[in-house]
C-alpha cells in the first residue's frame, strides 16, 4: 500500500520563540514500501518473533552535485541489542548472558554495513536507488562485530541462541557519512572510535584510529594508521564517533565524540556534559583543532526529560561553512539541531586536556572554571513540538532546494519501528 503524502504545519508556538522562522516551519513526512529494506523475520526459540528491516538511518549526507531530491545514507551494525535488554526484546535471554560480560546478541551476524543511495518521490515515499556494501581492501564484505580491543572498551558478541560470536577486527560501526566530490566517502565508526575512508566502491582505503591502539587491530586486510588522539581510547563504550562533516571546500573533516569520554572512568562519563569536537585537516589527518561542546540538561528534551546527564547523545553533524556547523543533539524521542560556529571558542587541541595524568579531567571539570569558551549554541529546530516524528533521529542533510531532510535509525525493527525521513522548512539553517 502507497503511502501518502503528509504536510504538517506547524503554527507560531511561543516555546519555539527563539527558533528562526519558527512560525513558518512545516514538514513533509517521506516513508518507504521497499522491499529492498527487508531483512526478513527471526524467531526466537520460546521467545518473539521479530520482522526485521534493514536500518538506514544512522548518517545521512548530500553533496553540492547530488541530485536535489538524492541523499546517502549509512547503516550500522546490523541488528543488535544487549544482554539486559534481551528479555524486554526478545522475549527470552540467552542462558550464555549471564556468564559473559558486556554481551551483545546479534540475530543477524552476517549483515554488512551498507551505504545507500536514496532517492525522495513526489508521491511522499522514498527508494532506495543503490547499495554499496563495505569491504575490505580484497573485496570481502566487512561485518558489524565488536573490534578484539584491549586499550578501548570492547563488547562480547552473541548470536541468537547465546552462542558466542568472533570479535573481528573488519568489524565496524557505520554512523556518520560525507561524500567527496570525487566520490569517495568518509564513514565515523562508533566501535574503536575510528574514522574510515573508503572508495567509490566501498573498498576500505585507510582506517584511522586512536594513536596507541593500532596493535589491536593486527591482521586487518586494509591500513590502519593511529593518527587519531590517543586520549579517544577512553570513549565510553557504544559511544565514540557518530558524526562526520566536511568544510565547503573539503579541506577539514570535523565529527564531535557522541558523548563526554570515560575520562577518567565510567563514573566521569555518567556525570559529564564536556564533549570534544574535532576539527581535522583531511590531507594530512593532522588535529586542525578541538572544542568543548557542552551538551544540553537532560531534562530540557520535553518529550523524555531525565535526571542522567549520558541520556543525551550527538548523532550527527553537518558543516553550513567554514566552521559553522549543524549538530544533532537527541535522547531516544527528542531531537534538537543547534547552530555552533568554532570562532571565539578556545582551542584546547595538545593542551594538558588530552593528556590522560590531567586531573581533574577535562569531563569532571567545570569549563568557565577551567578558562575555556565552549562553541556557542544557536537551537534552530526541537521535535518536541512535532510528534509525528518518529524518536532516535540520527541523519540530516541539506537538499537542493534548501530545505532540510532528518532521517532516523530505527534499529533494524527490532523493536517495530520504521525509517521515516522528514523534509522541514522555515528552520533558518542554511548555508552560510
Amino acid at each position: 500500500m502507497r503511502n501518502s503524502i503528509r504536510w504538517i504545519a506547524a503554527g507560531a508556538a511561543a516555546a519555539l520563540a527563539s527558533q528562526a522562522a519558527a512560525a513558518d516551519i512545516t514538514m513533509r513526512e517521506y516513508l518507504s514500501n521497499d522491499t529492498l529494506l527487508t531483512l526478513g523475520a527471526y524467531s526466537f526459540e520460546g521467545g518473539k518473533t521479530l520482522n526485521l528491516t534493514v536500518g538506514i538511518g544512522s548518517g545521512a549526507f548530500r553533496g553540492p552535485s547530488d541530485p536535489p531530491n538524492v541523499i546517502w545514507t549509512v547503516g550500522d551494525r546490523g541488528p543488535n541489542f544487549t544482554c539486559g535488554e534481551a528479555k524486554n526484546v526478545a522475549g527470552v535471554a540467552p542462558a550464555t548472558c549471564g556468564d559473559v560480560r558486556n554481551g551483545r546478541v546479534y540475530p543477524v551476524p552476517q549483515y554488512s554495513p551498507s551505504i545507500y543511495r536514496v532517492m525522495l518521490l513526489d508521491d511522499g515515499t522514498f527508494r532506495v536507488t543503490d547499495v554499496i556494501t563495505l569491504k575490505d581492501r580484497d573485496g570481502r564484505p566487512l561485518n558489524g562485530m565488536p573490534n578484539p580491543l584491549k586499550v578501548a572498551t570492547t563488547e562480547t558478541p552473541l548470536d541468537g541462541t547465546g552462542k558466542r560470536l568472533q570479535q573481528d577486527v573488519h568489524g565496524i560501526d557505520a554512523e556518520g557519512i560525507v561524500r567527496l566530490a570525487d566520490g569517495t566517502f568518509w564513514i565515523g565508526d562508533e566501535n574503536g572510535p575510528s574514522m574510515v575512508h573508503f572508495s567509490t566502491d566501498g573498498r576500505v582505503i585507510a582506517r584511522h584510529v586512536p594513536r596507541g591502539t593500532e596493535g589491536d587491530y593486527a591482521g586487518a586486510r586494509y591500513q590502519v594508521t593511529g593518527s587519531l588522539p590517543s586520549i579517544l581510547a577512553k570513549r565510553q563504550a557504544n559511544r565514540g564517533i557518530e558524526s562526520m562533516a566536511i568544510s565547503p571546500d573539503e579541506r577539514f573533516l570535523y565529527f564531535i565524540m557522541q558523548n563526554p569520554l570515560a575520562n577518567p572512568d565510567a563514573a566521569a562519563f555518567r556525570q559529564a556534559r564536556n564533549a570534544r569536537l574535532f576539527k581535522i585537516e583531511r590531507e594530512t589527518m593532522r588535529v586542525a583543532g578541538e572544542y568543548v561542546y557542552v551538551m544540553d540538561d537532560p531534562k530540557s528534551f520535553r518529550r523524555d526529560p531525565s535526571d542522567v546527564p549520558s541520556d543525551p547523545r550527538i548523532s550527527e553533524l553537518m558543516a553550513i561553512g567554514l566552521d559553522r556547523l549543524i549538530v544533532l543533539e537527541r535522547t531516544e524521542q527528542t531531537t534538537k539541531l543547534h547552530e555552533i560556529e568554532l570562532a571565539g571558542a578556545t582551542d584546547i587541541a595538545g593542551s594538558k586536556w588530552d593528556d590522560v595524568a590531567t586531573l581533574p579531567t577535562l569531563e569532571q571539570s567545570d569549563v568557565a572554571s577551567a578558562g575555556i569558551a565552549p562553541v556557542k549554541k544557536t537551537l534552530r529546530f526541537d521535535t518536541a513540538e512535532f510528534p509525528s516524528i518518529l524518536g532516535k533521529t540520527e541523519g540530516m542533510a541539506l537538499l537542493g532546494d534548501g530545505s532540510l531532510a532528518i532521517v532516523n535509525d530505527d534499529d533494524f525493527g527490532i523493536s517495530g519501528g520504521r525509517t521515516q525521513i522528514v523534509v522541514v522548512r522555515g528552520t533558518g539553517i542554511a548555508r552560510r
